[in-house]
Order: structure tokens, then sequence, then C-alpha cells
């Protein structure tokens, strides 16, 4: 509900339920098999988390092994780019790893050669002739810019899937198909969003805004938010630079107002409390609108599980499709 009320359109985005497909849990115990437990125990979440919640029980390989089921949640569908926060980027780093790694043991898919063929009709019949032309100078003669134009060629077709494209690269050059396709980050303008404590947000830590929260609570948590330790007094100059209020305030406020904040702070013209008063109003207002719109799914029950159902539906059709790919890879389908 959350999530349709931030304004997730469910025509667009699939939204569903991760244990109603249960290809997640075969793929991660698949690529369990071939990632080096030294490659889980240098993500950079796993240390942190360490040291943060001392407190529990983290020895287990549910733990350790998490961020490679997030690996197999990305995989799973094959995308060419992943949106993530900045504290994310480390996890799409090695789930590049983990899918170069399957591809370099699992080599080429069954049938590569007929694929490529329907890839290549897939360019359309000028590009297709000028694909083999380039391909043919680059093999024949080594020419490295025939390489360089045939792979814009191939990148820039928005009718290729990812697989197609993937396969008609690995073509260019002679080798095989990336199976798991290498997926990039994608980040926003403002990539990190942290919690009220400065770290970033996450309800482990308890330094969390909820979308729906009342807007009594929001504004009573963000007045006592983490500022720059720098300003111990009013009359302290500070550096938004070094505030995570300042992180919110590219997220919410105008051009006008940062340009308030930036030189407000460092001239001790306002103090914190004066910095944070429009930011509240921003948060809440857009916290309120959430909550609003979220009582309209509340009030229709059937609405949302009809959502759910059908991205169920719609993830694991997907799902089946990579399994598929992955199980002929590995020689183990056995039909």
């Amino acid at each position: 509900i959350d999530w349709l009320a931030a304004g997730l359109n469910p025509g667009v985005a699939t939204i569903f339920i991760q244990s109603k497909v249960p290809e997640h849990a075969e793929l991660h115990l698949l690529l369990s098999m071939i990632t080096p437990l030294g490659w889980l125990e240098r993500v950079p979440s796993y240390k942190d988390q360490q040291a943060q919640l001392q407190d529990r029980d983290l020895g287990t390989y549910g733990f350790l092994g998490y961020p490679l089921l997030q690996s197999a949640d990305i995989l799973l569908y094959r995308p060419q780019y992943v949106p993530v926060g900045e504290d994310q980027v480390a996890h799409v780093e090695i789930t590049r790893e983990v899918a170069r790694r399957f591809n370099h043991v699992y080599g080429r898919d069954a049938q590569f050669e007929t694929k490529v063929e329907k890839a290549i009709k897939s360019l359309g019949s000028r590009n297709a002739a000028l694909y083999g032309a380039l391909r043919k100078e680059f093999q024949e003669k080594g020419d490295a810019g025939a390489l360089v134009k045939a792979r814009s060629l191939v990148e820039s077709n928005a009718r290729l899937s990812v697989a197609d494209r993937d396969r008609l690269l690995g073509f260019l050059e002679g080798s095989g198909i990336a199976v798991l396709p290498e997926p990039e980050v994608l980040l926003t303008s403002t990539p990190k969003v942290p919690g009220l404590d400065g770290r970033k947000m996450s309800k482990s830590y308890g330094n969390t805004i909820g979308l729906r929260e009342d807007g009594d609570s929001v504004a009573r948590k963000l007045k006592t938010m983490q500022t720059d330790p720098a300003r111990v007094r009013r009359t302290d100059p500070g550096d938004p630079e070094k505030c995570p209020v300042w992180d919110l305030h590219q997220v919410y406020s105008s051009a006008e107002t940062r340009e308030w904040v930036q030189n407000g702070c460092r001239s001790a013209g306002i103090g914190c409390l004066d910095c944070k008063k429009p930011l509240i109003d921003k948060v809440v207002e857009e916290t309120s609108a959430i909550a609003k719109r979220a009582q309209e799914f509340e009030e229709n029950p059937d609405l949302v599980r009809g959502i759910i159902a059908q991205g169920c539906e719609r993830a694991r059709d997907v799902a089946r499709d990579t399994l598929a790919v992955v199980r002929q890879a590995m020689a183990m389908d056995y039909r």
C-alpha cells in the first residue's frame, strides 16, 4: 500500500511478493555454489552492520548470504540498469562479479548461433547487413574501428532485448553470450538519503521516517535530527556539506531555499531549527498526501490483492524464462 500510495503505477511497475516467486530462492541456491565466501565477507554493509548491531546474532549464512540473494533478485530479471541509492552500489558491483563468474563457468547457451541469427534479423535489413560487414572487418582484418561501430550499432538499437543485445555483442568477438547480463548502476540526482542520526536510513538502525508517518511525529523527529557537529552554539558558522539535513534539502527544497540554507548556515545567519522549518513543512506535506492516498487502497483491499496477484504472475513468467536458460546452461534441464 505504501508503494502504491507513493505513486508507483502497477501498469508500469511490477509489484509482487518475493516469496510468491520461488525462482528467487532457486537462483540464489545455484549462485551460492559458485560464489566464493570471501566475496560476501568483503561487502561493506556486512562489516558495517556487524559493528552497528553487536547485540544481535549475525553469525548465520542468512546474514552473510543476503547480498547474494539480492544478486539473485536482480539477475533473475536480467535488467540493463538497477536504480539504487549510493549505499547499494557495492551490492550491484558484487552482482556484476557473480554474473561474470557464472558466464565464465557456463559459457554459451544452447542454440547460440540460431538465436544470434534471429537477433540479427531484429536489427532490420539495412542494419543487419552493416552488422555483418563490420563483424567481418573486425574478425578478418582486426579493424578496431569496425568493432567500435558495430558495438554502437547494437547498443543503440531499441528493438533488441537485453539478452539479444548481449548475444550480438558476444558474437562480434567470436565469444559466447552472457547468460546472466551484467547490470549497470542507475543513480538519481540525489543518490543518498540519510537517516535521522546521519547514518544510512535503515529500519535496523531505528532512524527512519515512515511514508505514512503522522505529521507531528515527522516534525518531532526532524527537529532532533543530527546536524553539523561544528555548530555547538547558535552563533557558530556551519558547513551544510557536513550536515545530513542538507542531503534532505537537496531532495525536497527549491533552489531558492537551498541557497538560503547555504548562505545562512555558513554565516550563522540562521540556526539549525530555522534551517529545518521549510524542510519539515515539505516532508509533512508529502507524508500527509501519501497517507491520504493510502486510505483509498486500505478501503479497497481486493484491488490491492488483485494488483499483487497480477504482479506475481508477471514476475513468475520472466523468472521462469530466466531459470530455464540458467538450468540449460548448467546442463540441469532434465526433460
